[in-house]
C-alpha cells in the first residue's frame, strides 16, 4: 500500500509519544514497536507474522493479512496512536480487493457528515462505522486528526 502520514500528536495514548531517552534510544524504539504490535494484535484481526519496527515516529509493518480490510485496519490502528507520524506498510494480502479511501477527521465532523461528503448520503454512516470496527466502538466517538477507512460503496 505504501507510506501513510498521521497526526503524531493525536490518537491512542499507549506510551510511545513521550520524549526519547538518549541513553538507550534503540531499546526505547524496540519497546515502542512492541507496544504498537501488541495494540494491533489486540484487535483480533487475521494477520500472520505481524512485525512492527519503530524509528523516530515511523512505524514499519509487515506480515500477511487475510483481507485488504484487515491490512488497512492494522495500518490505521498503528497510525492512530500518539507518537506515530507515519506508517510504512509492507504487508501482503492473501485475498486482494479494492482499497478503501483514508479520511482524516477534522473538527466538526461526524460519520454522517463524512458519509454525505463521500457517498452523497448521510444515512450511509453505518458503512464507515462498520469499516472501522473494532477500532471504533461508538459512531459518535471520533476525534480531529483520527484517520478512518472509507470503503468503496457497495452497489
Amino acid at each position: 500500500m505504501g507510506i501513510f502520514d498521521f497526526v503524531k500528536e493525536a490518537g491512542a495514548k499507549i506510551g510511545i509519544g513521550k520524549k526519547k531517552d538518549p541513553r538507550d534510544e534503540e531499546i526505547q524504539e524496540m519497546m515502542k514497536a512492541g507496544r504498537l504490535r501488541a495494540q494491533a494484535m489486540g484487535l483480533g484481526l487475521d494477520v500472520e507474522g505481524l512485525n512492527v519496527e519503530f524509528d523516530d515516529g515511523t512505524a514499519t509493518v509487515s506480515g500477511k493479512a487475510k483481507s485488504q480490510a484487515d491490512r488497512e485496519k492494522i495500518v490505521l490502528a498503528i497510525g492512530n496512536t500518539e507518537g506515530v507520524a507515519r506508517v510504512d506498510d509492507r504487508m501482503e494480502v492473501v485475498a486482494p480487493e479494492p482499497e478503501a479511501t483514508f479520511y482524516t477527521v477534522v473538527k466538526g465532523d461526524s460519520l454522517s457528515k463524512i458519509a454525505k461528503a463521500i457517498y452523497g448520503d448521510p444515512m450511509k454512516y453505518p458503512e464507515i462505522f462498520e469499516a472501522n470496527k473494532p477500532m471504533l466502538t461508538d459512531p459518535n466517538l471520533i476525534y480531529p486528526g483520527q484517520v478512518l477507512r472509507v470503503p468503496p460503496i457497495k452497489k
